[in-house]
C-alpha cells in the first residue's frame, strides 16, 4: 500500500497522521510519505519520525480586512497555485494508492491534486468542528473519518465513519512501562504546554506560574513554550528574578519531542483543549487542568474541555480567569490529593479510544 499523508500547521494535524502511519507500517508493507507546508512544524515532526516529506509553499489566509491582510491573502493565493502545480507533479510521479488528509490548510494542495487526478482520497477530522479546508475537500473524498459522531452533520459527504481520535501507541502504553525520571528526587511532576506553536498570552501567564514553582519547590515542572516564545521566556524569567540555571525543579523546552516519556513521568498536565491533545491525555490516563483557547471556531475547545470536566477527568479554567496565582493554587491543591488525581486519571482513560488506529486502518482498506 502506497500512502501520502497530508496535513500540518500544528502538531494537532501532524501527530494523528504519524500515529496512523506507524500503525499502517506495522500491519503491512507500506510505502509512506508526507506532504505539508514549507517551514511548518510538520517538517520537524515528520523528519524526526523518519518519513520523507514533500514541502509545499502553501500558506494560510488572513481574516483581517486590513491592507496587510489583503496582501497576505494575495500571497496565499499565489502560493496555493504553485503548491497545486507541485502537488500534481508529485502525485503523478509517486502514484499513491490513496492520499489521506489530516487537516489544516497544508493538507489542501495534495488532497485536491489527488482528487483532480482521480486518485482515491480519505480525510481524518479529529476536531468536533471541521476545518474549512477539510470541509471543502470532503465533497469529493472517498472516505471521511471522524473522531466525533456529531461532526457528521457538518460534513457534505455520506461516506463517513466514526473512528475516534488516533493516538501513538507509545502514549497508549506509556504509563505501563518504567521510564527514567526527568527530574530526580521523587517529587510529583507537572507537565504543561500550549500547543506546538505555543500561545503568547498564556506563556506570559506561565512565567508567573514558573516563578512560583521555582520559589515554593512543591513539585517539579516541565514546560514547552513553543519556538517563538522560547526565544524570550528565559530572559524575561531572569528579569523577574527566576534564574532557570539554578531552579533544578524547572525545565523549560522549546518543544517536547519525547512526549511518551513526559506523560509517563507526569502527575498532572496543564494544557489547551485541542482534540489531539485531549485524546493523548485520555489515552495516557492523566488528570489535567485545561485552559481552552477562546480563539477557535465555535468555541469548540471549551466544549471539548467541559466534556472531560463533567466526567470528573479535568478542571477547566477559562483564559480570562486563569491568573498565574490561580493556576498554581489549582495545581498545588490537586497534587496534594493523590486520591483525586487517581480518580481523575481513571475517568480520563474511560474517554479514550484505544482501537481508533485499527478502525482507521480498516476504513482505509475498505476504500482500497
Amino acid at each position: 500500500m502506497k500512502v501520502i499523508f497530508a496535513g500540518g500547521g500544528t502538531a494537532g494535524h501532524v501527530n494523528p497522521a504519524l500515529a496512523a502511519a506507524d500503525y499502517f507500517a506495522k500491519r503491512e508493507l507500506c510505502d509512506i510519505s508526507f506532504a505539508g507546508g514549507r517551514g511548518g512544524i510538520e517538517e520537524k515532526l515528520v523528519g524526526r519520525a523518519g518519513y520523507p516529506i514533500f514541502s509545499l509553499p502553501v500558506s494560510g489566509l488572513s481574516r483581517s480586512i486590513s491592507l496587510e491582510g489583503l496582501r497576505k491573502n494575495a500571497a496565499a493565493l499565489r502560493n496555493l497555485g504553485a503548491s497545486m502545480r507541485e502537488a500534481k507533479r508529485i502525485v503523478r510521479a509517486e502514484k499513491p494508492d490513496i492520499v489521506i488528509g489530516t487537516g489544516g490548510y497544508a493538507c489542501y494542495p495534495m488532497v485536491a491534486a489527488a482528487q483532480s487526478l482521480g486518485v482515491k482520497t480519505a480525510l481524518l477530522e479529529v476536531n468536533a468542528t471541521p476545518g474549512v479546508a477539510l470541509k471543502r475537500l470532503s465533497r469529493r473524498a472517498n472516505l471521511v473519518m471522524l473522531a466525533f459522531e456529531e461532526t457528521a452533520h457538518d460534513i457534505p459527504n455520506r461516506n463517513t465513519v466514526v473512528t475516534g481520535n488516533p493516538v501513538r501507541e507509545g502514549i497508549l502504553r506509556c504509563r505501563e512501562r518504567a521510564c527514567e525520571p526527568i527530574f530526580p528526587g521523587g517529587q510529583p511532576m507537572v507537565l504543561s504546554f500550549w500547543g506546538s506553536v505555543g500561545a503568547f498570552y498564556m506563556n506570559k501567564k506561565m512565567e508567573g506560574f514558573i516563578k512560583l514553582a521555582a520559589e515554593k519547590r512543591e513539585f517539579c515542572h516541565l514546560h514547552a513554550a513553543g519556538a517563538a516564545n522560547y526565544k524570550w521566556m528565559p530572559r524575561e524569567l531572569a528579569e523577574m528574578g527566576c534564574d532557570l540555571s539554578r531552579a533544578d525543579n524547572i525545565e523549560l523546552r522549546e518543544y517536547i519531542y519525547d512526549m511518551e516519556r513526559a506523560m509517563a513521568c507526569a502527575s498532572l498536565v496543564i494544557c489547551r483543549a485541542g482534540a489531539s491533545t485531549l485524546a493523548e491525555i485520555c489515552a495516557a490516563g492523566l488528570p489535567s487542568i485545561i485552559v481552552p483557547s477562546p480563539f477557535v471556531a465555535n468555541n469548540h475547545q471549551e466544549k471539548n474541555a467541559r466534556l472531560l470536566e463533567r466526567a470528573g477527568a479535568a478542571v477547566v479554567l477559562t483564559e480570562d480567569e486563569c491568573t498565574p496565582e490561580l493556576l498554581y493554587k489549582t495545581a498545588s491543591e490537586l497534587l496534594a490529593s493523590p486520591e483525586r488525581l487517581h480518580s481523575m486519571g481513571e475517568k480520563a482513560r474511560e474517554k479514550a479510544h484505544p482501537d481508533a488506529l485499527e478502525r482507521i486502518y480498516q476504513a482505509v482498506k475498505s476504500v482500497l
